[in-house]
């Protein structure tokens, strides 16, 4: 236990979810990556453990924990080998259920974030569009105003839980002479009229579905609006820091886990008369990767200790994704090596990793534009404020 950062009751939360995982999740995996769907059951399971109210106001039915046991969960999910079934749940938890929670009005979040929080409705979040990834204020899907309604037209891509949803939080222009300033978010149920959804074929996360979404002259009521007219875009840069966190975690989780599972290779692969955890080589690069686990971790553990007291920590959150998922690709690639031909094997979990964390440096924002925000931040002396 690291004291530091976790308590008891932190401990035992860890073990209670590594006991539901390895008895409710783990058995259907392997179905889950080859058929790519997750059966509904496991999200009401979820929620019935109270795993997606984790930070979520007791008065929605969730448990107003602090910051580290959201920590542990994703932690866990990590160390089931399913990048996809990880995905799945923390895009629910923690992409569309922190706009419900955050700028939904109070219907909103009966409607929504109460079902979210047991695992009978799930949601997905849509940002993302063809011709617009990272540049968010680039976004063409419009929300146009007719009385009581708004008409929204346009269409998003490389959506997590945009297949198994039952309601998509999506970004759209109210305003489009006003760039970034005129973006709005909606919630918008699944089976409105003028939606849908075409499932992607993917190199990893194969559990998961990603959806392309279409929208035609799909119409919402004025009621479905969350937070103010135009003000989508701070929204969603302040959201930003959580979902880069939570990368950043996934990936120093995965690749803990990727080298204990090598360690233990090691020690039982024979080579030339002797384990090859003997050779000197191989033992200074499992040294090497095992310190800058550490020292991603640590500064994970850091920068999560300061989002729960408050702090608004885009710079830390950005260096945690970039440097983070960089050092779980280079683990990636130096555990399977280790395994030799078997790491290239299906029946390892090495291959299944090696795919599963390609996504980090691009998903999230890519690589390329987290440093180019740090730079921002530490060469042109840019702040990034809050949403008021």
């Amino acid at each position: 236990m690291n004291t530091m950062f976790f308590s008891e009751e932190h401990d035992l939360f860890r073990k209670s979810l590594k006991d539901f995982l390895i008895k409710e999740v783990v058995p259907h995996i392997e179905k889950w990556e080859e058929t790519g769907t997750i059966d509904r059951f496991i999200w009401e399971k979820m929620g019935e453990m109270g795993y997606f109210g984790l930070t979520y106001p007791e008065k929605y039915g969730g448990l107003n924990l602090d910051l580290f046991y959201t920590v542990i969960f994703l932690e866990e999910l990590q160390k089931i080998n399913s990048g996809g079934f990880a995905a799945a749940m923390w895009a629910h938890a923690y992409l569309a259920m922190t706009h419900l929670n955050k700028e939904g009005s109070h219907e909103i979040k009966e409607k929504y974030l109460t079902p979210s929080i047991t695992g009978k409705k799930i949601g997905c979040l849509c940002i993302t569009e063809p011709f617009c990834g990272s540049d968010v204020s680039g976004l063409r899907t419009t929300a146009v105003k007719k009385g009581d309604s708004y008409i929204i037209n346009g269409s998003k891509t490389f959506i997590t839980n945009g297949i198994y949803c039952d309601y998509l939080i999506v970004a759209a222009k109210t305003s489009p002479d006003l760039g970034n300033k005129g973006i709005s978010i909606f919630v918008i149920d699944k089976d409105t009229p003028g939606i849908s959804t075409t499932k992607l074929n993917k190199l990893g996360w194969r559990a998961s579905d990603t959806a392309e979404i279409a929208f035609d002259n799909v119409t919402i009521p004025v009621e479905n609006l969350m937070g103010e007219e135009n003000k989508g875009f701070p929204y969603i840069m302040q959201h930003f820091s959580f979902e880069r966190l939570i990368m950043g975690v996934n990936a120093h989780a995965r690749s803990e886990y990727a080298l204990e599972y090598t360690i233990q290779y090691m020690k039982e692969r024979q080579a030339f008369g002797k384990s090859i955890s003997e050779f000197q080589a191989l033992r200074h690069s499992v040294a090497q990767m095992a310190s800058e686990i550490e020292v991603c971790k640590t500064f994970n553990y850091t920068t999560a200790k300061r989002l729960n007291d408050g702090e608004y920590v885009v710079k830390e959150a950005t260096m945690s994704k970039l440097i983070s998922t960089k050092v779980a690709d280079d683990v990636m690639y130096q555990c399977l090596q280790l395994l030799g031909g078997y790491g290239y094997m299906e029946e390892y979990p090495l291959a299944r990793l090696f795919r599963d964390s390609r996504l980090g440096p691009i998903g999230g924002g890519t690589s390329e534009i987290l440093r180019e925000v740090i730079a921002k931040i530490i060469i042109d002396n840019k702040e990034y404020k809050t949403a008021t």
